[in-house]
């Protein structure tokens, strides 16, 4: 039963000073949801005795069959801390599997705090990392809970004082991770300042600063330490935690010491002196129990030795007497000893209240929002907060305040989109009647049952059964009274938070984008014009990021149960309904069109493009429609999820892993097509590279000259050097092209900045488009026009933090053409044009002679003076060529994969006078070779295929990274898992304490299908199932067009060299699937069969 009801929880809803919003994050499989469910049970939502086995959280079907969280889910609690302070927590229970982490980032963005767990045996895993890097880039405090404490004492079988020294690492662990990340952060600001400091000083100053910066940062509270209250020692199963206050309460006034001196000195190297009665340090050096030994762990340890190992139950009424609680008749009878172990740590040392207490303790209110998280927050991107209007910089001061005023503006932020089922919703859920009610309704019935007992006796009938009938019929009209509810239809909940002013059921608000962009929008509306309220998600066009939509439904988040709410003030973490036209996945509510957009959470795992992809299409064409439109609710419910539609008209599915796709078909089969469906082999993404001629073959012998028998035949228009020469069918242009592969670190560079690329690239945009405008209207200008009165047209300008990341990028691009060799010096100069899509990792390099202003760089610069005549065509066609360079990027030669790594110098091109009917302008269809710009774009195309050709050609295959913890008596079979899928092992250390070696090895993508099924079978279930992590992409170091070319591979490989060949078979099968050509011998010796018959 609740002890606390919902009106008492929406009073504490008005008072932000009282609230706190957390979340919890772990690995997988540490703890998190039975810990939620202890949290629960406090607040009698669930029984304390089914803390741990319910899982509250996962209210999922296959949440519970697999054991692991797959969705944020937010529920509210009730917490005093003392008699007079009442707090109301609004807690998120986020998912720890890899594929779910885009889950994490939509739980953080709404936080203000983060309870990390660690299991103490498996120490700090991959996704801890992860998580911990999530809360440090949202600028939120973290609480660190070192769970499953009990795994030492039954698993591990560990001495209280190694134990001790085990939890010392642990702690070492998770404070490397918190290093690191500070570490990286102050050195980015520093050098940032120091960037900044020299184009102010300019470059008169010789001497260089040597410090880091780290020097003059105070990071005393950023270390979790038990000494400072940030660390909780716990077991979630069991129920219990504790802080060392607790048990420095307890113990100062038996050895006589201060509280505050005892909480300082029960964790690290300090010991008791029986002699002098005093605490001192260096227990180690002298060989004695720590203090945290001694007064906790032999404590812990000898209640689970009486009560587990040994099972002595007579002695459980003697402790529970000396602890000072009080068992119940029925804990004391019970059979099951871990029950009763759970009884006794429950009274003594309840993990709720400890892990409550210190939420309340540490974590912010909404009111005290850091200047970072807000700055983070609450900005436009690629503008300076100067350049902001005057109306969103008082927008700002707003949602500093966190006021819940009905004056003050209304903030309210979007971070997922959730489906709940109409009949869970409490408009339609049964409702229990009063005392008052059901007194009320059995009158009626007695009004009406006499009324009809009347009409019946006046009519005197002849048989019975009518007056049964027609009472069977009073009793179905009181049934009916209930209203229906369509259970098979979903609907869609917003998950948000409201940073400002007082959400009210009826308000209309303003639905924006995440592409919203204030500046704009008001310079748009400023004349009076309003948006159309009509508008819905559906009918806005390219440019629009503005809907206005009506709040129909507040809701209070209770897990797996929604309360009905009429306001929500500022501060609050809630649901709310009736958007479902309104929001994609996410989106801003806000009473002003001034408000910027918040910035989408991003995943720091998956990146940009998703992994794991499949092609769906329904078992019979006819519920095409069903498809469509099933995709469409799943794309609005995952805010993970892409769904695509190829140009074969194919409908692909693009998700985070093999996990996030079982789940993501499933609830398309059940909840949302609710059809059968059929889904492709994963199709799995390559890149297309070249590489510098190989100097060893295949058996790793030096390639000489004189042993090479075959050659492979050179294109007809390149020569030694892979020149390509192309000519455009009306032959009035010449082009000439090498390809070259770029060096690793500039690729490196390219795939990290490719954000700062695309927002130059689109500056250079908005800036032609201006040029164009201000051109247009100065056409339009008369002698007799006054140019004072001309309209305005506004110049867009990059930030200074904008400008000072492309200066940083040249200066990185720069550095790594120098250390390539000297033919790449002055590359950076030269760049023309990144691709594909304006910012991939190819580069088009211009060396044309007298063609200086075709460079990314200064794109938007068009050539005041052309003195030649041939420049000026090159510059009238600069558009055509970049766009043949983008599409022959975008798909390369091998299998219309994307290119990567590959620089493309363009050593000349030469335009020829063309007539009018040759430009196109005028006689394109006339024309037999069609548009002069079109031919441009097509032999460009061509000249980069060829050039690609020319080199040595490879294939690059996505990388997975994992660390998987398995037992040492199966590691060999582990390794030849690894081995058949072409892994490779980077690590493999034994973790210290126990048999468990930690293996750290890199998988390709495309051979990780049912990976983890294979260890758990090979290895007997010995084996921790691993998270697939994509790390970075591999070239394939195999050619796929190989054949024996020196007499060392014809001895080792035949004529035939029928070895398999993996990168042919990974360039074949994605040919084949796209529908392109393949060579395939199908009988390549073909023989009479003959049958032999025996003579009988």
């Amino acid at each position: 039963m609740r002890l606390v009801s919902k009106d008492k929880l929406q009073e504490l809803q008005k008072r932000p000073s009282t609230i706190r919003n957390i979340c919890i994050m772990a690995h997988v499989d540490h703890g998190k949801t039975t810990l939620a469910d202890s949290l629960v049970a406090s607040n009698g939502i669930i029984s304390p005795r089914l803390a741990g086995k319910l899982r509250y959280m996962d209210s999922r079907k296959d949440e519970q069959e697999r054991g692991i969280t797959m969705k944020s889910s937010s529920i509210a609690l009730f917490h005093s801390l003392g008699e007079s302070k009442e707090f109301l927590i609004n807690l998120i229970d986020s998912p720890g599997h890899v594929d779910f982490s885009s889950e994490v980032s939509t739980a953080v963005r709404l936080c203000d705090g983060a309870v990390v767990l660690v299991d103490v045996v498996e120490g700090v895993c991959p996704q801890t990392k992860v998580s911990m890097k999530q809360a440090w880039e949202e600028n939120i405090k973290m609480v660190l809970v070192l769970n499953k404490m009990d795994r030492l004492i039954v698993e591990m079988k560990l001495t209280p004082l190694d134990a001790f020294i085990h939890l010392t690492q642990i702690m070492e662990q998770v404070n490397a991770v918190m290093g690191e990340l500070f570490a990286s952060s102050i050195l980015g600001k520093t050098e940032s300042a120091e960037e900044a400091e020299k184009k102010n000083k300019g470059a008169t100053s010789n001497v260089y600063d040597w410090s880091s910066g780290l020097e003059d940062v105070d990071d005393s509270n950023l270390y979790f330490s038990p000494d400072q209250g940030n660390v909780i020692f716990a077991s979630a199963v069991d129920g219990w935690g504790f802080e060392v206050k607790h048990f420095a309460k307890l113990f100062s006034k038996k050895i006589n010491v201060e509280e505050s001196l005892l909480e300082k000195t029960l964790w690290g190297d300090y010991y008791f002196n029986s002699k002098t009665k005093q605490i001192t340090k260096g227990a180690q050096i002298k060989a004695r129990k720590p203090l945290f030994v001694q007064l906790i762990l032999e404590s812990l340890w000898s209640l689970y030795d009486t009560v587990i190992i040994r099972k002595e139950k007579d002695k459980i009424p003697k402790i529970a007497e000396n602890l000072g609680i009080k068992l119940s008749t029925r804990d004391l009878r019970h059979t099951d000893c871990k029950v009763q172990l759970q009884a006794v740590f429950s009274q003594w040392l309840p993990l709720a209240t400890a892990l409550l207490d210190i939420v309340c303790e540490r974590f912010p209110s909404p009111l005290d929002l850091s200047d970072e998280k807000v700055d983070k927050l609450f900005c436009v991107p690629s503008t300076s907060f100067d350049n902001l209007p005057e109306e969103t910089k008082s927008l700002q001061n707003a949602f500093k305040k966190c006021s819940n005023d009905d004056e003050a503006p209304a903030i309210v932020f979007i971070s997922k989109m959730f489906p709940v089922d109409r009949k869970n919703l409490p408009i339609n859920k049964q409702r229990p009647l009063t005392a008052e009610e059901i007194a009320q309704r059995r009158e009626l019935a007695r009004q009406r049952h006499a009324e009809k007992l009347l009409s019946l006796s006046a009519k005197v009938p002849d048989e019975s059964a009518e007056t049964s009938q027609l009472v069977m019929q009073e009793g179905q009209e009181d049934i009916k009274h209930e209203p229906e509810v369509v259970a098979d239809d979903d609907a869609f909940i917003a998950f948000a938070r409201v940073f400002s002013g007082n959400l009210k059921s009826g308000q209309q608000l303003y639905v924006l984008g995440p592409k919203h962009d204030p500046c704009k929008a008001l310079e748009k509306f400023k004349d009076g014009k309003e948006v159309d309220p009509s508008l819905t998600l559906k009918d806005l066009k390219s440019g629009q990021h503005i809907t206005l939509a009506t709040v129909n439904e507040l809701f209070l988040l209770m897990g797996r149960e929604l309360e009905a709410l009429e306001e929500a003030p500022a501060g609050n973490i809630i649901g709310i309904g009736g958007l479902e036209e309104h929001v994609l996945k996410s989106a801003t509510l806000s009473s002003s069109i001034g408000c910027p957009s918040f910035r989408e959470s991003h995943s720091s795992l998956v990146g940009d493009m998703p992994i794991f992809r499949v092609a769906v299409e329904p078992c019979h064409p006819s519920e095409m429609t069903a498809l469509v439109r099933g995709l469409r609710l799943l794309n609005q419910a995952d805010a993970a999820v892409q769904v695509l539609v190829q140009e074969t008209g194919e409908h692909v599915l693009a998700t985070a892993g093999e996990v996030h796709l079982q789940r993501c078909l499933q609830d398309l089969r059940e909840r949302y097509a609710k059809i059968e469906i059929n889904a492709s082999k994963p199709i799995v993404p390559f890149r297309e590279t070249i590489v510098l001629p190989p100097k060893v073959d295949m058996v790793n012998e030096v390639i000489q000259e004189q042993n090479t028998s075959v050659k492979k035949a050179k294109e007809d228009s390149s020569d030694d050097g892979g020149l390509i020469t192309i000519t455009t069918p009306n032959k009035r242009s010449i082009l000439k092209i090498r390809a070259v592969p770029l060096p690793e670190p500039v690729t490196d560079i390219l795939l990290s900045n490719g954000d700062i690329i695309k927002a130059m690239d689109k500056y250079h945009d908005r800036q032609k488009k201006v040029e164009e405008e201000v051109r247009s209207k100065m056409d339009k200008l008369t002698l007799e026009s006054d140019p004072h009165n001309a309209p305005y047209t506004p110049t867009s300008s990059l930030p200074e933090e904008m400008l000072t990341a492309v200066e940083d990028l040249k200066m990185k691009l720069k550095k790594e053409f120098c250390n390539a060799g000297k033919s790449w010096e002055g590359a950076e100069n030269n760049i023309w044009s990144f691709g594909p899509k304006r910012c991939g990792p190819n580069i088009l390099l211009n060396k044309i002679q007298n063609a200086p202003n075709l460079s990314f760089w200064s794109e938007n610069e068009a050539p005041k003076e052309i003195l030649d005549p041939k420049c000026e065509q090159l510059f009238n066609y600069n558009s055509s060529f970049v766009n043949g360079f983008q599409l022959a990027t975008l798909a390369g030669p091998l299998c219309e994969e994307p290119m990567m790594g590959v620089c493309f110098v363009v050593e000349d091109w030469a335009v020829l006078e063309l007539t009018e009917d040759e430009t196109g302008e005028s006689g394109a269809t006339s024309m037999p070779y069609g548009p002069f710009s079109g031919q441009i774009m097509s032999g460009v195309k061509e000249a980069c295929r060829k050039a690609f050709q020319a080199q040595p050609q490879r294939l690059m295959a996505a990388m997975y990274s994992c660390t998987i913890q398995v037992n040492a008596e199966v590691l060999g079979k582990l390794y030849a898992v690894l081995g058949r899928r072409h892994g490779r092992i980077l690590a493999g250390d034994i973790t210290e304490g126990s048999a468990t070696f930690s293996v750290t090895a890199v998988l390709p993508v495309v051979e990780s299908f049912a990976f983890a099924s294979e260890i758990r079978k090979q290895t007997s279930g010995l084996a921790i199932s691993p998270q697939l992590l994509f790390s970075h992409w591999e070239v394939v170091d195999i050619d796929p067009f190989w054949v024996p070319s020196t007499q060392e591979e014809y001895l080792h490989f035949g004529d035939k060299a029928d070895a398999d060949n993996r990168a042919r078979k990974y360039v074949d099968d994605v040919r084949r699937r796209k529908g392109l050509p393949v060579e395939r011998k199908i009988v390549e010796h073909a023989e009479k069969q003959r049958t032999l018959s025996k003579n009988k």
